[in-house]
């Protein structure tokens, strides 16, 4: 029978669990849905946002914390799979950040064009902040997938085992 730490463990285990559908469908939604006006970025993110604090919540009050006196092997795997997660979205942030500032400034959001090209309100450097964006977006999936299949093994280890 799992002790209190177990309990924890599970609902932590549970709850980061749930995040990946909220991550899947929010990706499957912005990519398949045209044109990414405002409501549909605002229902995008709900789901982005709500799979962020299922992981990042857990990680912030009861991995973290605990990190150091765990500190080895699987652990430090864990931990370093997660922070590049992070890491890898800060990355895929900054293109966020410049294609929303050049998709408000047009007021693309409300007022959606066809015609106007994000390449073309962007500047030059737009490729590039696009490109920081999927390559953010898709290093974050991964390392988090990597990292929760460390931290399943650890759980299975340490509470079932």
């Amino acid at each position: 029978m799992l002790g209190s730490d177990g309990l924890v463990a599970t609902v932590v285990l549970v709850s980061v669990t749930l995040s990946l559908p909220c991550f899947l469908y929010g990706a499957y939604y912005i990519i398949e849905t045209e044109p990414v006006t405002w409501d549909v970025l605002m229902h995008h993110l709900k789901f982005v946002v709500t799979g962020l604090v299922l992981t990042t919540v857990p990680m912030a009050t009861w991995m973290m914390p605990r990190l150091v006196d765990q500190f080895g092997g699987l652990s430090a795997l864990h931990a370093v799979l997660g922070l590049q997660a992070y890491a890898m979205l800060m990355f895929g942030m900054t293109g966020i950040v410049r294609i929303f500032r050049a998709k408000w400034e047009h007021d693309l959001y409300e007022e959606y064009d066809q015609d106007v090209l994000l390449d073309e309100i962007g500047g030059e450097r737009m490729d590039h902040w696009r490109s920081r964006l999927r390559i953010g977006v898709f290093g974050y999936v991964i390392f988090w997938l990597l990292a929760y299949v460390v931290g399943l093994i650890r759980y299975v280890i340490r509470y079932l085992l």
